[in-house]
């Protein structure tokens, strides 16, 4: 019976890319299109594990698997072309200086309750968006985190991600794309994640679902065609996430020991 159980839910959530809460459900394509669906799923079994619920939750093709955008190489290729960088008038560290009350000020106003462990997700959550690997990012293998984001902050990505393609494409070429390293966070994995980085705090804005993380260290390079170096990328990024902060859209914190922009949607 509870294998029945797990393999119905399973398809259910891989077939329709699907997280159903508060008994309504939320259907997406690749990154930015989304739709509704009167679909119901019934709850969890009690008795699933913590990996089985896991799976449940994250549809097959969130990381890599049917994904058109999935051959990429972890590194800068050599002897990389400079970019012509816009300077914004400071170091990154001091530009980006949002604290995390503002952070947090802003994730309880637009975003989800807290939740605590991933069954609440499907049990008791509210509304939220998949996350998924795609033409405009790249989402890591999480460790501490879960692939979902209230529309906002969703929408908020997808457009970084399509400015940094666009600003790279005027400025001579390159097939690069961000990398997204942390999304939504349940409280028992901050807990966890606390044990390990003490830049990790209790009352994190990533709780919400309005807040996520893109790497300024690593970027997904897909062709070897327009080498860049690493320093351009990052500087590139900068600019296009503080032409959304510059717009109201979020807040900004340049976190040097996770080497990430920290973004929360606003």
């Amino acid at each position: 019976m509870r294998h029945k159980f797990y393999l119905k839910f399973r398809h259910i959530v891989a077939f329709m890319g699907v997280l159903a809460v508060g008994g309504s459900a939320s259907v997406v394509s690749l990154c930015s299109g989304r739709g509704s669906s009167s679909a119901q799923p019934e709850a969890i079994p009690a008795d699933l594990s913590h990996d089985e619920v896991l799976a449940v939750l994250t549809p097959a093709d969130t990381i890599r698997a049917n994904n058109p955008f999935n051959t990429c190489l972890d590194s800068m290729p050599p002897g990389g072309h400079k970019l012509k960088i816009n300077f914004l008038g400071a170091t990154l560290g001091r530009f980006f200086n949002d604290s995390n009350y503002l952070h947090i000020d802003a994730a309880r106003r637009i975003g989800i309750a807290p939740i605590y462990g991933i069954k609440d997700a499907w049990n008791n959550g509210e509304k939220l968006v998949p996350v998924r690997t795609c033409r405009e990012y790249y989402l890591d293998n999480l460790t501490h985190s879960l692939p979902y984001l209230v529309p906002k902050a969703s929408d908020l990505l997808s457009d970084i991600g399509a400015a940094f393609n666009d600003t790279l494409a005027a400025r001579g070429g390159g097939s690069y794309r961000i990398k997204v390293t942390s999304v939504l966070r349940t409280r028992s994995l901050v807990k966890s994640l606390r044990r390990r980085n003490r830049n990790a705090v209790d009352t994190s804005a990533h709780l919400f679902a309005t807040t996520f993380d893109i790497s300024y260290a690593k970027f997904i390079c897909d062709s070897l065609t327009v080498p860049r170096t690493q320093e351009d990328l990052k500087n590139l990024l900068a600019e296009v996430v503080e032409a959304q902060r510059a717009r109201g859209r979020c807040y900004v914190k340049y976190e040097r020991k996770q080497a990430c922009f920290h973004i929360t949607a606003r």
